[in-house]
């Protein structure tokens, strides 16, 4: 690290500090503001100073080298839910982590949406949860940690008669599993009210469809071995998918989510007449209501509505502006492009450019 980062580092603690005494540390999701902490400041602030809660803060004091770990999935989680709605009504906008923000002393980094028990809740359980067991496996693997490394239980195995064995690393993704089990699900029964019931049971089942979306996913690599690249053997491994295939996964899950009934006792049922006996799967995403409105704003709520939002106005999809805009029409303006062009490197020593320009209508909801 250079001489001005060292210099920094105190600084950007204290303003990380700052931001996280804003939050009452039992919230279930605000752990996930480290996916937007600066380098390191996690790592420096140690486990007591970071925004866990009392059983996630002693998990971390047994454990700190996962602690990086920890905060990449955040990283993974915020980066692929923000891709897989940059075009929507709803973009999965997150809070900004600064010191003077005073919506951020009563709301968690997703907003109202980590609370409302919306189809986009459900999203951002899931790939929150298998951000976290994608960046613990790659550790492992990686063998950046020393309780978990490669698979163990497919080593010397495969089938000789067609002409293949299991070897390399193979991804330990049951133990990335089992840690995000254990970092981020909570137990129903320590729960009072039985809407409160209903929400934990509900994000509880869609941590697990995030990290069954890894575990489904995982696909297999092989190299060859043999004479001039004959491929008469082949040793393979098991490896996870990247990041970006599973938020696509999840987020045809979520276009396909179920709405579950608010009054469920013992066991959780569809809601829809006809459907209640249905059986629920494990990697499909639940929800318990109906989303609002995203095209208007609602301060109340945190909604900043689809006013300004740039479209595309040729497109059918979402990110077109009949649909973006919810009908209210858009403005367009010229932006002018410059930038140098052509350039040729000119003997001896410089590089000659052109100034070109360019002009380009950027549509924005009205």
């Amino acid at each position: 690290m250079d001489r001005a980062a060292l210099l920094a580092l105190p600084s950007l603690c204290a303003l990380w500090a700052a931001v996280l005494s804003l939050f009452p540390c039992g919230t279930q999701g605000n752990w996930m503001w480290l996916g937007i902490a600066s380098f390191g400041v996690p790592e420096k602030l140690g486990c007591a100073g970071l925004p866990l809660n009392s059983r996630q803060k002693e998990l971390c004091k047994r454990k700190p080298y996962l602690l990086p770990s920890i905060r990449e999935g955040a990283r993974l989680g915020i980066q692929e839910c923000r891709s897989q709605f940059r075009h929507e009504r709803w973009n999965c906008m997150v809070a900004t982590a600064t010191a003077t923000s005073a919506p951020l002393a009563t709301s968690p980094l997703f907003g109202y949406e980590l609370s409302s028990g919306t189809k986009e809740t459900a999203f951002i359980y899931a790939v929150m949860a298998a951000g976290l067991v994608h960046s613990v496996t790659r550790s492992c693997s990686a063998g950046n940690m020393t309780e978990c490394s490669c698979d163990s239980t497919l080593q010397n195995g495969g089938s000789p008669s067609e002409g293949w064995h299991w070897g390399g690393c193979s991804d330990d993704v049951q133990y990335g599993m089992w840690f995000s089990r254990k970092f981020l699900d909570f137990p129903i029964r320590n729960t009072t009210g039985q809407e409160s019931k209903v929400l934990l049971a509900m994000n509880l089942h869609n941590n697990e469809a995030g990290r069954q979306a890894v575990a489904k996913l995982m696909s297999v690599d092989c190299r060859c071995h043999g004479v001039s690249g004959s491929c008469a053997v082949k040793t393979c491994w098991k490896t996870m998918s990247s990041f970006e295939k599973i938020g696509h996964f999840l987020k045809d899950k979520y276009e396909n989510s179920i709405q579950i009934s608010d009054k469920a006792k013992r066991k959780m049922r569809r809601r829809e007449k006809g459907q209640t006996q249905t059986p629920i799967h494990k990697d499909d995403l639940l929800y318990v209501h109906k989303s609002p409105n995203y095209c208007v704003e609602n301060k109340k709520l945190g909604i900043p509505g689809t006013q300004g939002r740039e479209c595309n106005r040729t497109s059918g999809g979402a990110d077109g502006c009949n649909l973006l805009c919810c009908g209210r029409g858009y403005n367009t303006h010229v932006v002018r492009h410059v930038e140098r062009c052509e350039c040729k490197f000119i003997w001896c020593c410089y590089v000659r450019c052109r100034r070109c320009e360019s002009m380009t209508d950027v549509h924005t909801c009205k």
